[in-house]
C-alpha cells in the first residue's frame, strides 16, 4: 500500500511570543513494515537551526530553535510512505513463556523491554477485567490480543476529541468509551497486567475511526511477542496492524509520541492550534498522482 499525507499544524497567538525549542515527531519510521519514500518537513518561520535526533524509543525527531519574536508558527509534513506487512498474522511465537498468558520473557529480553512491562498499580481494576478477558480464550496470547482489540471496539462507545492527554485507562474502562488515544492506553495498560511488553504508537490509517468523519492523528498500541516483534492492534477499530496505518513514534510513555512537544513564552499570551490532514491510500504508486522526488528528500535543514 502506497501512502500519501500531507499534515499541516498552525499556532497563532494573541501577540508575538518566544518560541522555546521544540521537538517534532513527523517523520514516519523506517524498518520491516514500512519505508519512507519522500519526507519534506517545512516551518514557516524558518528556524534559527534544526537538528536531526534519534530518541530514546528510536523515534526519528526534529528539534528546532527560534530566535525572536513571532505571532504565528505552521508546521507542515508531507510524506509518500510505502507499507510493506499485508498479513498482520505472518508470526511465530518462539519463547513458550510468551505463548499463553500471564507472559514471561527471557532475562535478557525483559531487561531491554523494562520500560513497556509493569502494569501500573493503579489500575487494578484493569488488570482484572484483562485477566477475565485472557480466561475466556483459556489465557492464548494470540487468541487474547486479537479478542481484546475486537471487544474494545464492539463494545465502547468511540468519541472525538482532538486535545488532551489520554485518559486513565481505568476510567476509560469504567466508562466504556474513549477516543483512539484513550483506548489504545487501556490496551497497552491491559497487556502489561498480563506480562505482555507494550507500548503506546502515534501515527495514520487509512480508515476511519468510527468517531470521526475525517482523518486525524491516530493512535494503537504494539505488543513484543518472542520471534514474531513488535505487532500493532487497533483497539479503536477492532483490528490487527496490517498494511493500512503509517506509525510516526512507539514509545512506552505517550507524551514521547507527541507530534510537536515545546513552549512559548510571551506574557498573557494565548494560543489557538488548528491542523488539516489529508491522508490518500492506493495500491500502487501511481494512483496516487503524486511525482516522487528524485533522490528523496530529508527534513528540512538536512
Amino acid at each position: 500500500m502506497f501512502f500519501h499525507i500531507v499534515h499541516q499544524l498552525t499556532y497563532t497567538y494573541d501577540r508575538p511570543v518566544f518560541l522555546e525549542p521544540m521537538t517534532l515527531r513527523l517523520t514516519p519510521r523506517q524498518d520491516p513494515t514500512q519505508r519512507l519514500l519522500h519526507h519534506r518537513l517545512t516551518l514557516l518561520p524558518e528556524p534559527a537551526g534544526l537538528s536531526h535526533v534519534v530518541e530514546p524509543d528510536g523515534t526519528d525527531a526534529a528539534v528546532g530553535w527560534f530566535e525572536r519574536t513571532h505571532p504565528d508558527l505552521t508546521i507542515q509534513m508531507e510524506a509518500i510512505v510505502q507499507t510493506l506487512r499485508d498479513n498482520p498474522f505472518d508470526w511465530i511465537v518462539t519463547d513458550p513463556g510468551a505463548q499463553s498468558l500471564p507472559a514471561s520473557y527471557s532475562e535478557s529480553e525483559a531487561r531491554s523491554l523494562s520500560p513497556c512491562l509493569g502494569g501500573n498499580g493503579e489500575h487494578g481494576e484493569v488488570h482484572a477485567w484483562a485477566r477475565e478477558r485472557a480466561q475466556q480464550v483459556e489465557g492464548d496470547t494470540a487468541a487474547f490480543l486479537i479478542d481484546l482489540a475486537d471487544h474494545i471496539h464492539r463494545a465502547f462507545l468511540h468519541i472525538g476529541r482532538p486535545d488532551g492527554d489520554p485518559l486513565s485507562p481505568s476510567e476509560t474502562l469504567k466508562d466504556q468509551r474513549g477516543a483512539c488515544r484513550d483506548t489504545a492506553m487501556l490496551f497497552v495498560e491491559a497487556c502489561r497486567g498480563l506480562g505482555l511488553a507494550s507500548r503506546f504508537v502515534s501515527g495514520y490509517s487509512m480508515h476511519h475511526p468510527p468517531e470521526v468523519s475525517e482523518h486525524e492523528l491516530h493512535a494503537w498500541a504494539e505488543v513484543y511477542l518472542p520471534g514474531a516483534g513488535w505487532r500493532g492492534y487497533d483497539p479503536s477499530l477492532g483490528l490487527a496492524v496490517a498494511d493500512g496505518h503509517v506509525a510516526l513514534a512507539a514509545t512506552p510513555d505517550h507524551r514521547l509520541a507527541a507530534p510537536v512537544s515545546g513552549r512559548f513564552r510571551g506574557t498573557g499570551a494565548v494560543s489557538e492550534m488548528r491542523y488539516d490532514l489529508t491522508v490518500r491510500a492506493a495500491e500502487t504508486l501511481g494512483e496516487l498522482a503524486v511525482e516522487l522526488p528524485s533522490p528523496a528528500t530529508r527534513p528540512l535543514g538536512s
